[in-house]
Formats: C-alpha cells, sequence, structure tokens
C-alpha cells in the first residue's frame, strides 16, 4: 500500500486529541481508543509540519504538491495550543515534532514481529527488556506477546509520542525523555535491548562519554546511531544481546574506531543489510539501513574473523563505492530482490537494495538468515549465565583445591602414642586454615568449674607450681590462635614435646595417689593453690557467701551442660564415617597421650553456664544496627539526589541515598545513635519542609500558609534542641547531606546571630506584589525577573500591552533563547556555569533542530 500522507496525517492528529483527553480526564485507554493510539505513525515522512501554519495567509509560502495538507496541519497547531498551559509549553511541543521530522522512521509491524519470534525461538524471553528509541511501541508489543511478564523500560524523546507510548502501555516504565538520561544503575542490568534507533549525524551529549578514556567512546557521541550501540551495550548485562536497526553510518563509516569498541566488548551474531524500501509503507521515504545482533561478553579476548571484516571499509576506485567489507565477503546477507547503483541521502556513490515482496517478504527472508545467524553464533550458556557460573566455581574449586591442607584426624586411645607426622613445607604466600596446635605440657589448666569440682578427672590430677604457669602461658598462647574454619568432629590427638619415662611413671603415680583420696563436694576450695592462685580482690569472699542450695543448684547445671555437651559430641563422630587409614609407627617408649577436646564453632560464651544470671538479665543489651544497603522504601521526592540524608521506614535508622532513578533508589544507613540519630531526624523533618514548601509555591506560584507554619515548627524546635543550624557543633551534619549548604541559607547573620530567612514569612520564589503596567521593556524584565526570577514573555506581554515579538526586539543582547530550558534567559545567567558543556550541547540541540 502506498503512503497516503494526508491520512497518515489524520491519524496522528487524532492519536493525538486523545492521548490529551485521557490526561485531562486521568484514566487509561479503552479498546477503541488503543486502536486509535495505535495508528499513530509520528512525522518521518511529513515534512510539511515544518511549514508555517498560524493564519491562512501563510498558504502562500506553501508548495502545491503540499497544499491538501495545510488544512489539517493548522489543525494539528490549533489542538496543540489548546491543550498547552501557556506558549512556552506549546513552543516545547511543536519544537519536539520538528526534531523527529528526520529521525522518526518505523518499523513495520512485519520486520519487529520476526524478530521477537526468532529470539523466542532461541529462549530468549528477557526478564528486564530496555527499547531506547520506543516510538508508540512496535518492538515493546511484539516482544510482551513472547515475554509478559517482562519488566520494560522504554524511552521517547518526541513529547507527543512519548505521551501517546504512556497511555498504550501504562504498567511498563514509559519515560519521556532521551535515552542519555538513563541512570548509572541500569548499568549492566537488562537482558535485551531491541529497537530501531534514531538515522542521522545528530550529536548527543553525555557527560561520561565525554570523560571516558576511550577515543571511540568520545568519538560516538557526534553521531547518534554510534552512541545509541555503545549506550545500549553498557545498558545489557554480561551475555545480554543488543538487536539494532540503525543507519548504514554504522558499519559504512570510514572512521573504525567506535566498530573496534563495538567488538572489544561484544560478539557478533548477526549484520542484516535491509532493503531501502523497508520504511515506505509507514514513512514514504526510502533510506538504507541495517540490522545488527551483539551479545555483550566482558571476558572476550580477540576477534573473530567476522568482525575483523566489520572493521574495514573498502573502496572500489572504478565507481568510488565504498562499502563494509563483511557485505562484500557475505553478499547473501542483504535482503533484496533488485540492486542498482545510485547516491544515498547525502549525494554519495551507494548501492539501493529494493525487494518486491514489500513488508511480507522483507520478513520472511529475515527470518530465514537470523535463524542461520542464531543457529551458529548464539552463545546461550553465556546468555544464561552458565559460563560465568562455571568459571566462578571452577574458580572456586582451584582456590579450595590450593588453599584447604588435608587435615587428618584419628581418635587414639590413652594407652598409644602417635607419632606427630611431619608437615610438608607451604609456600610462604599460603596458610593453611588452621594452624598447627602447640605441643601442650602435662601441666592442666585451671577452670572456673574446677572450683566446684564438677570436672573430678581433672581437678584430682597434681597442682605443681610450675606446671600451673606453663599451662597459664600456653591457654594465653592458645587463645590468640584465629579460628578453625572447618568442622572437626573428633578428638584431634597432641603429642607432647618430651616424655622421659620417669617423667610419665611419676605422672602415674601421682593420680593413683590422687585418686585414692576422695574429693569432699562440699569443699570447693580443697584442691586450690593459695599460692599459685592469688585471690581476685573480693571475688573469693563472693563465692564464700554462696549457700549449699546454691552451689548444688549450680553443679546440677554443669552436670546438665556437660551431659548435653558430650552427647552432642558423639552424634557428630557418629555422623563422620570412619575411612580405614594407615596406622602410624609407633615408638618403643610409649608415653600417655593427651587428649585435646572436640573443636566445633560453637563460642565458648554460647555454651557457658552464666553464674549470675539475675544479674546479667538485668544489663541492657545492645541494639545491633543492620548497616547493609537495601531498596529505599518509597520513590524518592524529586529535591533528594546522590548523598541526601533520609530516615526509613518507621525511622528506626538515619542513612542517605544512592543509585536514585525515577523508579526507586538504594538506602545505605550509617551507624548514628542515640543525641546524633536524633538530631540527624530532626534535621530531615526541616529540609523536607522547606524543599517540599519551595517547590510548590515556585511550580504553583500561589502561597501555602500551613506548610509555612510546618516549616515554621521543624525549625524551631530543631534550634530550641541543637542550637542554630550554622552553629559549629551541626554545621558538619548539615553538611553531611547533599542539599545541606541550601539549607545553611536559611539562617542569615545579623548583629551577631542568626535570624530566619525570608522564606518563614513569605514566598521567596515569586513576587506576591502586584505591578502595574509599565512604560517599557526593560521595566517589565525587571518586573518578571522580580515575580518569577525567569522570562516570562506572556506576564510581560500583559503588563505592557506589547507583543512577544516587539519585546524580543527591545531587549535583543539583553536576552537569549536558551533550548537546554526551552526558554528566554537574561544574558548573565544565559553565559554563566560550564559554557564549555553549554556550548556543544547547544550545537547539538541546533543539529537536531536545522530548521530553528
Amino acid at each position: 500500500m502506498a503512503f497516503n500522507r494526508k491520512q497518515k496525517l489524520r491519524d496522528n492528529i487524532e492519536a493525538i486529541r486523545t492521548a490529551f483527553i485521557l490526561d485531562r480526564e486521568n484514566r487509561t485507554a479503552t479498546t477503541e481508543e488503543r486502536a486509535i493510539l495505535q495508528r499513530y505513525c509520528g512525522f518521518g515522512g511529513l515534512k510539511c509540519i515544518l511549514n508555517p501554519a498560524k493564519e491562512l495567509t501563510d498558504a502562500v509560502r506553501w508548495a502545491k504538491s503540499d497544499l491538501e495538507l495545510f488544512a489539517p496541519t493548522v489543525e494539528l497547531h490549533r489542538l496543540i495550543r489548546e491543550n498547552s498551559k501557556d506558549e512556552t509549553e506549546y513552543k516545547r511541543f511543536v519544537d519536539s515534532l520538528k526534531a523527529s521530522v528526520l529521525t522518526a522512521f518505523y518499523t513495520p509491524k512485519e520486520i519487529t514481529d520476526t524478530i521477537a519470534d526468532v529470539l523466542a525461538d532461541y529462549s530468549v524471553r528477557p526478564a528486564r527488556m530496555l527499547e531506547p528509541s520506543a516510538g508508540v511501541g512496535v518492538f515493546v508489543d511484539s516482544m510482551l506477546r513472547h515475554s509478559p511478564n517482562a519488566d520494560v523500560m522504554a524511552f521517547e524523546k518526541d513529547l507527543l509520542t512519548g505521551t501517546i507510548l504512556r497511555h498504550l502501555y501504562p504498567d511498563q516504565k514509559m519515560r519521556t525523555c532521551g535515552f542519555e538520561k538513563i541512570e548509572r544503575p541500569f548499568n549492566n542490568y537488562f537482558d535485551l535491548a531491541v529497537s530501531n534507533i534514531p538515522f542521522g549525524d545528530i550529536a548527543v551529549f553525555d557527560a561520561e562519554f565525554q570523560r571516558s578514556d576511550s577515543f571511540g567512546r568520545r568519538s560516538a557521541q557526534k553521531t547518534i546511531h554510534n552512541y545509541f550501540f555503545l549506550k545500549g551495550l553498557d545498558a545489557v548485562r554480561d551475555g545480554g544481546i543488543v538487536a539494532f536497526i540503525t543507519s548504514q553510518g554504522v558499519l559504512n563509516s570510514t572512521k573504525t574506531s567506535v566498530r573496534n569498541e563495538l567488538f572489544s566488548q561484544a560478539n557478533l551474531v548477526s549484520a542484516i543489510r535491509l532493503p531501502n524500501n523497508l520504511f515506505t509503507d509507514n514513512a514514504g521515504t526510502e533510506v538504507g539501513s541495517d540490522l545488527i545482533v551483539l551479545q555483550k561478553n566482558l571476558s572476550k579476548k580477540e576477534m573473530s574473523q567476522d568482525e575483523r571484516l566489520m572493521t574495514v571499509i573498502q573502496t572500489d576506485t572504478k565507481t568510488a563505492l565504498t562499502d563494509n567489507a563483511y557485505f562484500i565477503h557475505h553478499p547473501e546477507r542483504i535482503v533484496h530482490t533488485m540492486a542498482k547503483l545510485d547516491t544515498d541521502p547525502y549525494g554519495k556513490p551507494a548501492m539501493v537494495y529494493l525487494h518486491e515482496g514489500k513488508a511480507a517478504g522483507i520478513a520472511g527472508d529475515l527470518r530465514r538468515m537470523l535463524d542461520e545467524d542464531f543457529h551458529y553464533r548464539l552463545a546461550m550458556r553465556l546468555y544464561s549465565g552458565s559460563i560465568r557460573q562455571a568459571g566462578t566455581e571452577e574458580k572456586v574449586a582451584v582456590q579450595n583445591k590450593v588453599e584447604r591442607p588435608a587435615i587428618k584426624l584419628e581418635t587414639v586411645s590413652s594407652a598409644q602414642t602417635v607419632e606427630t607426622p611431619t608437615e610438608k613445607p607451604q609456600p610462604a604466600d599460603e596458610k593453611p586454615e588452621i594452624e598447627p596446635r602447640p605441643k601442650y605440657s602435662d601441666g592442666v589448666q585451671l577452670s572456673l568449674l574446677d572450683l566446684w569440682g564438677m570436672t573430678e578427672e581433672v581437678s584430682q590430677q597434681p597442682k605443681t607450681a610450675k606446671k600451673k604457669k606453663e599451662a597459664k602461658k600456653e591457654s594465653s598462647a592458645r587463645r590468640v590462635l584465629p579460628k578453625p574454619q572447618v568442622h572437626v568432629t573428633q578428638n584431634v590427638t597432641a603429642v607432647p614435646t618430651a616424655t622421659t619415662p620417669k617423667t610419665v611413671t611419676e605422672n602415674k603415680e601421682a593420680k593413683t595417689e590422687n585418686t585414692a583420696k576422695p574429693a569432699d563436694p562440699d569443699d570447693i576450695y580443697a584442691t586450690l593453690d593459695w599460692d599459685t592462685n592469688p585471690p581476685i580482690n573480693g571475688f573469693y569472699e563472693m563465692m564464700m557467701d554462696l549457700t549449699p542450695e546454691r552451689r548444688k543448684e549450680l553443679r546440677e547445671l554443669a552436670r546438665q551442660h556437660n551431659e548435653k555437651q558430650a552427647a552432642a559430641e558423639k552424634m557428630e563422630v557418629k555422623a563422620v564415617p570412619d575411612t580405614p587409614r594407615e596406622q602410624p609407627r609407633q615408638e618403643e617408649t610409649q608415653p600417655e597421650a593427651v587428649t585435646a577436646p572436640a573443636v566445633t564453632d560453637t563460642p565458648p560464651e554460647a555454651v557457658a553456664t552464666s553464674l549470675f544470671p539475675d544479674i546479667e538479665a538485668e544489663k541492657p543489651k545492645e541494639e545491633v544496627v543492620d548497616l547493609s544497603p537495601r531498596a529505599y522504601h518509597r520513590t524518592p521526592e524529586m529535591h533528594l539526589r546522590e548523598g541526601s540524608l533520609v530516615a526509613d521506614r518507621g525511622r528506626h535508622n538515619i542513612g542517605y541515598l544512592k543509585d536514585i532513578t525515577p523508579y526507586g533508589a538504594t538506602f545505605q544507613p550509617l551507624d548514628l545513635k542515640g543525641y546524633q540519630k536524633e538530631k540527624a531526624l530532626q534535621y530531615v523533618l526541616l529540609r523536607d519542609a522547606y524543599e517540599r514548601l519551595y517547590r510548590y509555591e515556585s511550580n504553583l506560584h500561589e502561597a501555602n500558609v500551613p506548610w509555612r507554619e510546618h516549616l515554621n515548627t521543624c525549625y524551631d524546635e530543631f534550634v530550641m534542641r541543637y542550637g542554630n543550624l550554622n552553629a559549629k557543633q551541626n554545621v558538619k551534619l548539615v553538611m553531611m547531606d547533599a542539599g545541606g549548604r541550601d539549607i545553611l541559607s536559611l539562617e542569615r547573620a545579623e548583629n551577631g546571630k542568626f535570624v530566619k530567612a525570608d522564606i518563614f514569612e513569605r514566598p521567596v520564589s515569586f513576587s506576591v506584589e502586584s505591578h502595574a503596567n509599565v512604560g517599557s521593556p526593560e521595566e517589565a524584565l525587571s518586573a518578571s525577573l522580580n515575580k518569577f526570577g525567569t522570562v516570562d514573555l506572556d506576564y510581560m506581554r500583559e503588563i505592557t500591552d506589547s507583543t512577544a515579538e516587539d519585546l524580543l526586539t527591545a531587549l535583543q543582547g539583553r536576552i537569549y533563547y536558551n533550548p537546554l530550558v526551552t526558554g528566554y534567559e537574561i544574558k548573565d545567567r544565559f553565559i554563566a556555569g560550564n559554557v564549555i558543556e553549554k556550548a556543544e550541547r547547544i550545537e547539538a540541540w541546533m543539529g537536531e533542530n536545522p530548521e530553528s
């Protein structure tokens, strides 16, 4: 079907009218209204809207071939003006439409369905999808058929088209702004980025690209299609897919830095040249385009042969035809039924490919080529993450193999002696997870349980001053050892350093002698050596005050604890199967082995029985604050930015925000307690009260008395508790907040003390005084600046009875139009700030709006 300009313009007008109605009535579209919205095709083939159409006399300036479109164009402008708040908004809508004329070529539904079907055939059903240049969402609609639960984020810079897009997909993240506005938290976030990206040599300003060390990234800003490819790769995760229809300028450019940058971090999946008549039915124009499918691969080391071909440009000396080497070597990847040598839109020699099968025929050939390329090149393990997971597991396995020495655990009877095996030398940079145990002496370490005869076997061993001191030293050495990283379920046998037969005999005799004399359970200090264990101040006196009943109760608690611990050790031993081991060689002399207790991960504090439960129960337990980052509990307000102090849900914690997006943020708690925490919470209340009041009055130009009273209350309470905001003890806290410097301006110094600023009494974002008619444009400008803080031409016309054109002529050289704010500014403000960045952004805007 041929492109009918008048019908397309009529469809666009009705879609825009429907979108305005839905906005005004604040409701979702009905089925019939959705059908009207979906017929919107943009203004890519309707350059007539660039012509003047304010009055009937403007028709004389139109070409005869376009006169039939004059009346609908006038209706379009009237519709937009009637639904605009003021002249500034009307101009924004019109400028947005004009900017889209050169780049808005909507993709036929047959093509988007084919791409979505092939992706689904290869199990590419994204959970997170990005559409950086959505139009009215044809790609979104095609992908949602296969992934209805996908989380979709779409960008559309054109204001009217973005409004239509929001009403078509109210449950998805539809953003009416440029793709360059995407926030950093969405890097490496999406599974799939698919779009028909803008065409043309339009510059895009991106601060991150501007500061990049990569020449390819910096140069990509000069052409919008190159920029979209690199920015799209940034947005998808490792293994994610980028599938963009773009102009032939990406692959045919003689500058290879961008393509080298692309293939340094992505694998080529498919590259197909599309026929020039692809957009004829929808946009009435013929333009060459390519479908390029890439798969992000951050671990990529080198390019493939086809990828190297794509970085090479070859020129035919006879015809001066320049083309990408990939399509010269792979002509089967060009969708066409006929070809001819002609010129491109810039007048340079180029091959023009046409397809006689229209959109359906093009879609059939495209499906076959995509299926072949996906079969041979798409790495599904990389897309699903199994390659990365396998690599991580392999790395962990190797690390465990290197860092974990074998630990041999054996249970040995007390009648045997085990020779300590010689440890293998280890590299200096590797340490075993369990340090070798020191070789203990025969001395016994005294514990609190010994005071009540709870470990009879230990308490009956000989107590010599020398051995007790040695045991005490070794006990302190043992306490500084690092905690073992593995569970040891059997007793570890430690061997004394050097034990002679004589020593063993003496120990046995001492043990026999000691066991022959039973200990009185009530004589709790019978076994203490008071010479080597001097009393701690007041400790033994307190112990002596314990009644026999209390002592009996404590002994019973200790006995129950010992039984539980013994039962737990038996269960652990049973859980580990015995493995046959080679018995170590035994020496002729077999000194008695000292069996160390089983090592577990449970800290002693967790199992020890409290001697004073009543006293410890009265101790206040210190609150443990969770300082891990988490999602902020609500959408951040407009005045909050990176580093703003906030309180979490329920005002339990104070922290700051990071990774802010229009859909949420990350809350990072701060370790503030007591006085500092209360002060920070009160500061947050004061700051929010100020920001909300200022934004309300600035936007609506009307005073809000209740909110001003609330601001005064918050300020007075803060000053009463903690002093002035600019006081030395408060400045540090205020400056922790990203907007703290603005809050300090709520006070001004007068006569050596701080007083409230004007906003506590009256609005400061606009003037509440009424102005009578002024006599000159200069006075009107001053009145506008005093009332609104900006150049408001509508207000200036009202108080001077002049036209906007007369005011602009009279104020020429004093005010300038700033496209970055879509309005006029005084000269001093226009040239203030980062003038280099402003100049680059204005130059980019002029490239997008050549008619302005």
